[in-house]
């Protein structure tokens, strides 16, 4: 028998039983079938999960496909930011986030009244946020980019304006890099990426000397400065399956090394291990809150939704669209 809607909020997903005689991968792809529902999944999702999204990438490709598609309701595997961007990008549709407390420490680092004031005390400067942020702070920003895109999106303004970029002060460092620019960059970080180890993945080097190091570039310069490759999710699975290198140490969320042995079967990956653990790889806790259980009671009651005011999604899509048409004229 199904719960009620407020039984649901009281009670939480977690507790629920599942049904002992159902297979909850079938039951899932059942309730997808019969709602019209389209399942969006990160590549840091696990492996299960990737393996029943309807569509799975990185954040840029995620929000591509939630402009175009027509289900009219969204079951978003990812963290709660990215279902925010599906829904500004599809406001007429239902998304569904199986976990609301699937957050990101990133987002978290760059509160909007701060972020607010910081643009106010540095007037005239165009704002570039990483789509890694809440709604509120998309709406104080003029264009937003991801990983994937961020130094074409930071090239296609004028040299002579002057540019904040925010969160992420490894990726703004980095692109300041790349393009020369001398952004002002907001002082956030990912808990993820600032945490893997320069000396472990030093000494897997020594031990693999025939590997190549690929690191995102949320990661701290020195180990941007070691890595062979620097480059977005899709980038670094991308240059697995074409270069030739054998080996590969890999420096960011474990959950893209899934997709990369689909891929390149034949080639080895070892995940880069974070700082002061022993652990051999480095995961996102709010990545991993969503569940294939979650999924199917979120699939089954339609909830939790991701409500927003039409006024705050007015202005929060404006700096996604410019991305979004900035990289499709690039190609990206």
């Amino acid at each position: 028998m199904k719960l009620q809607k407020n039984e649901v909020l009281k009670k939480g997903f977690i507790d629920l039983p599942i049904p002992s005689n159902i297979n909850l991968i079938e039951e899932i792809k059942r309730l997808k079938k019969e709602k019209n529902a389209v399942i969006l999944g990160h590549f840091y999702q696990e492996p299960e999960i990737q393996d029943l999204s309807d569509y799975l990438g990185d954040s840029l490709y995620l929000a591509q496909i939630a402009e175009k598609i027509d289900n009219p309701l969204i079951v978003f595997a990812g963290v709660h930011f990215m279902a925010e961007t599906a829904k500004m990008l599809s406001p007429d549709k239902k998304v569904i986030i199986p976990d609301l407390n699937a957050g990101c420490s990133l987002a978290d680092s760059c509160p909007a009244d701060k972020f607010a004031e910081f643009i106010k005390n540095n007037p005239n400067h165009t704002v570039i946020s990483y789509v890694n942020t809440t709604a509120e702070i998309k709406a104080l920003s003029d264009i937003c980019c991801t990983s994937t895109n961020a130094v074409q999106i930071v090239e296609s303004v004028a040299k002579d304006e002057k540019i904040i970029f925010g969160p992420d002060r490894n990726l703004g460092n980095y692109i300041n890099s790349i393009t020369g620019r001398n952004m002002l960059v907001w002082d956030g970080a990912c808990h993820v990426h600032e945490e893997f180890s320069l000396e472990a993945i030093v000494k897997l080097k020594k031990e693999n000397p025939d590997s190549k190091i690929i690191a995102h570039p949320e990661c701290e310069k020195p180990i941007l400065i070691v890595a062979d490759h620097v480059g977005s999710t899709s980038s670094l699975l991308k240059f697995t399956k074409t270069d030739s290198c054998k080996k590969f140490i890999v420096v960011t969320e474990s959950g893209i090394l899934h997709q990369m042995k689909k891929e390149s079967p034949e080639k080895t990956f070892i995940p880069a291990p974070p700082k002061d653990s022993t652990c051999g790889c480095n995961d996102c806790k709010f990545m991993r809150m969503i569940t294939l259980e979650k999924i199917y009671f979120s699939l089954l009651y339609e909830f939790p939704t991701v409500d927003m005011s039409p006024e705050l999604i007015k202005r929060a899509v404006l700096p996604i669209k410019r991305m979004l048409e900035i990289s499709k004229k690039l190609g990206l």
